[in-house]
């Protein structure tokens, strides 16, 4: 399944300084029962978001207007947990684009490369320069350049570089999951093939 292709975000940001977030407060587990990859993005941090009678929660901040963009900056660990796919997912369908975080489980980290969210992973210094910029100002914006693999804090130009693989990289420059990459190098591969000893 093809997502949307990653370079350049420029965007604002939510902010979410709970460190530990793991994929059941994501998507809980009662929400796991379908099996394609859209409608998770209601139920992300359902618990979190709505009382029992499904109001929404005034004090979270996915429920406050002044927070938005296409950036989630969690605390540390996040993501930790069941392996859970679909934690990423409603992460995805939600409308975010990168997870910034000084921590990431490394099941969600690369359940999210597979499904086109970026996940940024800094110091814990920048990661607390980025709330208190946010909660500042939250118009404040971040640039993530994947090419270049750095995330800029455009309001002081302060950046930090992120690590990714190469091949995530590619894929996600590319918006290819696994099965895409595999396609665009179906010559080769037929090629190949033909090299084979019977």
């Amino acid at each position: 399944m093809a997502y949307d292709k990653f370079n350049v975000l420029r965007s604002t940001a939510v902010p979410l300084p709970i460190e530990n977030v793991d994929t059941d407060q994501l998507i809980p587990a009662r929400f796991l029962k379908a099996t394609e990859r859209v409608g998770f993005g209601d139920n992300l941090f359902r618990d979190w978001r709505y009382n029992g009678d499904n109001t929404p929660k005034a004090d979270f901040v996915l429920n406050n207007p002044v927070y938005k963009g296409k950036i989630l900056v969690g605390g540390k660990n996040f993501g930790s947990g069941s392996s859970r796919e679909h934690a990423a997912w409603a992460v995805y369908d939600y409308g975010f684009r990168c997870v910034v975080s000084s921590f990431f489980a490394d099941i969600f980290r690369n359940n999210c490369l597979n499904i086109g969210v970026l996940p940024v992973q800094v110091s814990p210094e920048f990661a607390e320069k980025i709330f208190t910029a946010i909660f500042a100002n939250p118009d404040t914006e971040l640039e993530v350049n994947l090419p270049e693999q750095t995330i800029t804090l455009l309001a002081t130009g302060e950046k930090e570089t992120f690590e990714i693989s190469p091949y995530k990289k590619d894929n996600m420059i590319n918006g290819f999951d696994d099965i895409d990459y595999l396609q665009s190098i179906k010559p080769e591969i037929e090629e190949f093939a033909l090299h084979l000893p019977l």
